[in-house]
C-alpha cells in the first residue's frame, strides 16, 4: 500500500532522490517521522542570553535552512519559531549512527538537536551538538534563495518571490521569506490590542450566528447555502450588526464580536469575500463619542505594536495621533470636485455624476450615487486619517437622523491611506422609522439593487421592546493590519486568501 502511494506522487529528480533517502533511512531501522521531541530553548532567546563561559546546555528543533557537510564534523542552521541558529556536528561526539543520519539529510528537513551553547572562532554563537535526532524528512525542496556579491554589493538569486505562488502556497512563504512571518505576528498583536482595549472598558465580547436565515447590517451580496434537515436557504452573514444590537435590548450595556463576515463581491486589493471585522456596540453614547473612541483606539494601538503614532502605508507617512480631520460628505465632495450635492434630487445627482465622467447603473438610488462619487473622486485623496460625517438618510437605513440636519443621519467613516477603515453610527432605536427604512430598501431591491437590506421582522421586533441610544462601530481588521504592517494588498494580510483553482 506504500509503495503505490509513492508511485503516486508526481516526482521529479530531486524529489526522487529524497525518496530513496527515506526508503534507506527506514531500512536502517531509522524512523523519519518520530512523534516528538522535548524543546527547552528558541534561537532568538538563546543568542539574546548567552553567556560565553556558560556552555548553557539547550535542546532545539526546526528546519534545515543551510548545510555545509565535512568529514567528520560539520555545520547547519536551523529555523524555528523564532529565528535561525548554527549548529555544529561532530560524528565522534553524537555517534556513527546519528552522524550518519545527518549525512543523508537535505535542506527544508527538520531536525532536533540536543548541545550546549558557545561561540565559534569567527564570533557566531553556536549549538555544540551532543544528540542529533531527524524529526521530519521533507520531499519536496524548498526554493531556497541564494546571495552573491556583485560588484561590492549583495544580490539576491531564485528568491520565492513571485506572488500569486506566495499565496497559494503560504506554507513555502513562511519558511523562505521571515518578514511574512512577522507581519503575521503584528496582526495578531493588533486583534490582542484591540480585544484588550474593549474588555478593559467593561465590555463583553459575544458570538453570534454565521449562518442567517435573513442577511442584514451592510449593502452587500450574499453567500447563500442549503440546510438539508430544515430544508431551508440560509446565507453567510454579511455583518453582525443586527444579532449585537438584539443583545443591547437584552441588556448589555457593552458588546462587541470579532467576526468573519463573507461577501459575493469582486476580489482586489482592499476586498477579500471572506475579511474580518470586529464590530462593537455601546449603549447610551452617540457617533461623536465614539469618534473619539476610534482615535484612541488607533493610536494605542499603534504605539502597542509598531512603538510608534506614524505608519508608512503606500509611500505615504500617515500619522495616527489624534485629533483626526473631521468634514462632512457632501463638504468632502464639494471640496474635491466642485460639486455641491446638498439637497439634489436623484436625477439632479445624476446629471453631476455625468459631468464628472462617472458612469452609473441605472437601477441605483441616490444614496448610492453619491456614495460612487465619493469613493471615485473623493475617498482615494484622504490619506491622513479623516472622519466622514453626516450621510444621506438612503446611504444609512440603520443609522438615527441627524438632530440638526434634516435629510441625513449620524454617521461616520474613517479613511485614512486612500480607503476605509472603519464605519459608525448613532444607531437608529426608533421601530417605526426603522420599518420604514428596510421596507425604502425593499422598494430599491425590486428596482433591481441586489445589495440593498431585506425586512428582518424578528430584528424590528426586537427594537418594539426597547433599545436605548446605542453608538455602533465597524472596523475592517485586514485593512487596519495593512495599514499597520504598511502591506498594500489585502491577500499580504491574510494567511490563505481566494484564489481562482490552478
Amino acid at each position: 500500500m506504500q509503495q503505490e502511494h509513492e508511485q503516486q506522487i508526481s516526482l521529479n529528480d530531486q524529489m526522487q532522490r529524497r525518496l530513496d533517502e527515506r526508503t534507506h533511512l527506514m531500512e536502517s531501522g531509522i524512523n523519519p517521522y518520530p512523534c516528538e521531541f522535548a524543546v527547552t530553548a528558541h534561537s532568538r532567546d538563546i543568542i539574546e542570553t548567552f553567556q560565553e563561559e556558560a556552555k548553557t546546555p539547550v535542546s532545539v528543533a526546526g528546519r534545515i535552512m543551510a548545510i555545509r557537510k565535512m568529514g567528520k564534523a560539520s555545520f547547519f542552521h536551523i529555523q524555528d519559531a523564532k529565528g535561525r541558529i548554527q549548529v555544529y556536528l561532530k560524528k565522534d561526539e553524537v555517534g556513527e549512527t546519528s552522524y550518519n543520519t545527518f549525512k543523508l539529510l537535505d535542506i527544508g528537513d527538520i531536525a532536533g538537536v540536543k548541545g550546549y551553547t558557545f561561540k565559534t572562532r569567527t564570533g557566531e554563537i553556536s549549538i555544540h551538538a551532543e544528540e542529533f535526532t531527524l524529526l521530519s524528512k521533507s520531499l519536496r525542496p524548498i526554493p531556497v534563495a541564494k546571495e552573491k556579491e556583485v560588484e561590492g554589493e549583495k544580490v539576491v538569486f531564485d528568491a520565492f518571490s513571485d506572488r500569486e505562488l506566495r499565496y497559494r502556497q503560504r506554507y513555502v512563504d513562511l519558511i523562505v521569506n521571515p518578514e511574512v512571518r512577522e507581519t503575521f505576528i503584528k496582526r495578531s498583536a493588533i486583534v490582542s490590542h484591540m480585544r484588550s482595549f474593549f474588555t478593559a472598558k467593561g465590555w463583553l465580547e459575544v458570538e453570534t450566528p454565521i449562518l442567517q436565515p435573513i442577511y442584514g447590517g451592510a449593502a452587500a451580496r450574499p453567500f447563500t447555502t442549503h440546510h438539508n434537515a430544515l430544508d431551508m436557504e440560509l446565507y453567510l452573514r454579511i455583518a453582525n450588526e443586527l444579532y449585537l444590537k438584539r443583545l443591547i435590548v437584552g441588556g448589555f450595556e457593552g458588546v462587541f464580536e470579532f467576526a468573519k463576515d463573507f461577501r459575493n463581491e469582486g476580489i482586489d486589493r482592499f476586498h477579500n469575500p471572506e475579511f474580518t471585522q470586529v464590530e462593537l456596540y455601546v449603549a447610551y453614547k452617540d457617533y461623536n463619542w465614539m469618534m473619539e473612541l476610534v482615535e484612541q483606539l488607533f493610536h494605542q494601538t499603534a504605539l502597542a505594536v509598531n512603538g510608534s503614532d506614524t505608519t508608512s502605508f503606500l509611500g505615504n507617512e500617515i500619522s495616527l495621533k489624534p485629533p483626526f480631520r473631521r468634514i462632512t460628505i457632501a463638504d468632502s465632495i464639494k471640496e474635491y470636485t466642485g460639486a455641491d450635492i446638498e439637497g439634489k434630487s436623484e436625477q439632479e445627482l445624476r446629471n453631476t455624476a455625468k459631468d464628472l465622467g462617472l458612469e452609473l447603473d441605472p437601477k441605483i438610488g441616490p444614496g448610492k450615487i453619491i456614495d460612487e462619487i465619493f469613493g471615485e473622486f473623493v475617498e482615494p485623496k484622504l490619506i491622513q486619517p479623516t472622519f466622514i460625517t453626516d450621510y444621506p438618510t438612503e446611504m444609512s437605513p440603520l443609522a438615527k437622523p441627524h438632530r440638526e440636519k434634516e435629510g441625513l443621519v449620524e454617521r461616520f467613516e474613517l479613511i485614512a491611506g486612500g480607503k476605509e477603515i472603519c464605519n459608525s453610527f448613532s444607531e437608529l432605536n426608533d421601530p417605526v422609522v426603522q420599518r420604514q427604512r428596510l421596507e425604502e430598501q425593499a422598494g430599491l431591491r425590486q428596482r433591481g439593487d441586489d445589495e440593498a437590506m431585506i425586512v428582518d421582522e424578528d430584528f424590528l421586533r426586537a427594537l418594539e421592546y426597547g433599545m436605548p441610544p446605542t453608538a455602533g462601530l465597524g472596523i475592517g481588521v485586514d485593512r487596519l493590519v495593512m495599514l499597520l504592517t504598511g502591506e498594500d494588498s489585502i491577500r499580504d494580510v491574510i494567511f490563505f486568501p481566494h484564489m481562482k483553482p490552478e
